[in-house]
């Protein structure tokens, strides 16, 4: 047991390197790439501690060269997702059982080794297997990362702190209990990050977790895995697994003991899953926590006073940094005639600029899309949008598969604000453009609010402050994290909590305490000092 009230270290986030050509921090990173890039390496999933190998070898391939192959990992099937639960059942009690002062060691520790020893191993390890270039890795598998696992410590002791009042002669106290059985944590390709932050928040808070990382991100998943290991974290408290995700699914969530779900990924995925849970609802032991954040498709709006450079930049970066593949990438814009033609040629002399290749070369802004699915995907957008009487491709459109899955920036102007690209999520480096009249702006933030179901990130360009507490007013429900004359993307771990409502999830907001509450259940209790002795209160007589 503690004998003192401890202080957590003060969380700051990480600083980002800006690998500057010809610096240290680049050579160094791209030192390690080269060396993990020739390897061949052999991942097995981690269950109860111990590695845990097949016989079904799935080939490992880079969207950048996907005829290079650096290793492989072992297929598992139904028996290893119930070991999972199994093991981490029986991890339960004794993690439970730990004090909270130990967890967060764990935790803190697992953060300073990724900024030091791990930092260049977790970030090539994106770069190889997530086509990431040497900032979108920094930001992510380092720095987002590093900034969950401190945050969340330091929110785990806001939360444990908020106590109730208690009048005179009695004590009252709440205390932050794990859920009781076993979480699942389902997690994407596109951030390391959000991979690593899903099961251990769950873990940080006292539970036990069954983790199926994406088949795409299984190297850093790997990194994840030995990093908590070496910083201590005891077996069975995460066990990851590589198994079918619909069977996956279906397994955990017909299981009594199942008692919450995080889960980023697609919008229909997550639907089914609830679907899953809202079926096997008289199973439980108790209601399961169900978080999840599911996509979007995330808009700029721009206002005639908006300023065009700013505009211009932020559409760039915004749609098409780490190939247009975050849940929070810039995917359809509104531009008023009046400056409209100002944006695009700045847009395209920028565009025009930027170097498409491996990560292995630093100057390379964009990468590979991540596997054939989503590259065809984004050929058929381009193909359709060129045959279209609608739309119009009016930069880029180019895409090459030969070596690696690459799809150049590419904007389409299109004329009905309904058009598919416009409303639906593409998942890739593609922008679609909807110029209206500038005296239709009032019923364009009408637009840009109900045209498609999802709510997650969209910002407004402007630099009239009554037309930006307009659009303010306008897009309330828009979108869970708002942004103004700045690009959608980029929330901060303790700065920009994030997550969206309607079809882009349950707004939890990763990055903050709001998430952490999901997963404990409170107890409250009342202590009396000096209990009655005669039921007759006063009024009595």
């Amino acid at each position: 047991m503690s004998k003192a009230i401890s202080q957590v270290p003060f969380a700051q986030n990480e600083t980002v390197k800006s690998y500057e050509p010809g610096s240290d921090e680049v050579k160094n990173l791209i030192s390690t790439y080269r060396k993990m890039w020739k390897e061949k390496t052999e991942i097995p999933m981690i269950i109860g501690g111990k590695e845990i190998k097949t016989e079904t070898k799935i080939q490992l391939t880079s969207p950048h060269d996907h005829h290079h192959d650096f290793g492989f990992y072992y297929q598992g099937d139904m028996s290893h997702v119930d070991m999972a639960i199994e093991a981490a059942l029986a991890a339960k009690n004794k993690w439970n059982a730990l004090a909270w002062e130990q967890r967060a060691s764990i935790f803190l520790k697992a953060a300073d080794l990724l900024a030091g020893p791990y930092r260049d191993v977790i970030n090539a390890a994106t770069m190889i297997g997530q086509s990431k270039n040497v900032h979108q890795a920094e930001i992510d598998s380092a720095c987002e990362f590093i900034d969950f696992l401190r945050y969340n410590v330091e929110f785990m002791t806001e939360l444990y702190a908020e106590q109730p009042v208690s009048d005179p002669g009695i004590w009252n106290r709440v205390e932050y209990r794990p859920l009781e059985g076993f979480c699942f944590a389902v997690t994407p390709f596109n951030f390391t990050a959000i991979s690593g932050n899903l099961p251990t928040s769950m873990a940080l808070m006292g539970n036990v977790v069954v983790w199926k990382p994406s088949d795409k991100q299984i190297y850093a998943a790997k990194v994840t895995m030995d990093v908590l290991k070496e910083a201590g974290l005891p077996d069975g408290v995460i066990n990851m697994i590589f198994t079918d995700g619909k069977e996956t699914a279906e397994r955990v969530l017909a299981h009594p003991d199942f008692a919450g779900l995080h889960f980023t990924g697609s919008t229909k995925v997550f639907q089914g899953m609830w679907k899953m849970i809202g079926d096997n609802i008289h199973n439980y032991k108790s209601y399961p926590r169900i978080v999840g954040e599911t996509g979007g498709k995330d808009f700029v709006m721009v206002h005639h006073s908006a300023n065009i450079e700013a505009v211009a930049t932020a559409l760039v970066r915004g749609a098409f940094e780490y190939q247009g593949q975050k849940c929070s990438a810039a995917s359809r814009a509104y531009i008023p005639k009046s400056i409209w033609n100002q944006v695009k040629d700045v847009m395209a002399s920028q565009i025009k600029t930027i170097k498409i290749g491996s990560p292995e070369d630093p100057s390379n802004y964009v990468n590979a899309v991540i596997d054939k699915n989503s590259f065809e995907k984004c050929k058929a957008y381009i193909d359709r949008a060129e045959a279209s009487n609608d739309a119009n491709v009016i930069i880029g459109g180019k895409y090459e598969d030969k070596k690696g899955w690459f799809v150049y920036p590419t904007v389409i102007e299109t004329i009905n604000p309904y058009y598919e690209s416009m409303v639906e999520e593409i998942f890739g480096p593609i922008l679609t453009v909807f110029v209206y009249e500038d005296e239709n702006w009032e019923n364009t933030l009408k637009l840009v609010d109900t045209s498609t179901p999802y709510s997650l990130t969209g910002s407004i360009f402007a630099q009239d402050r009554y037309a930006i507490d307009e659009a303010y007013k306008a897009l309330e429900n828009a979108a869970g994290n708002f942004y103004i004359n700045d690009k959608p993307t980029g929330a901060v771990v303790g700065q920009q909590p994030f997550g969206g409502s309607r079809a882009s999830g349950t707004n939890d907001k990763a990055g903050s305490k709001m998430n952490l509450m999901r997963w404990v259940s409170a107890r409250s209790i009342k202590e009396t000092f000096v209990p009655a002795k005669d039921y007759k209160y006063p009024y009595l007589g």
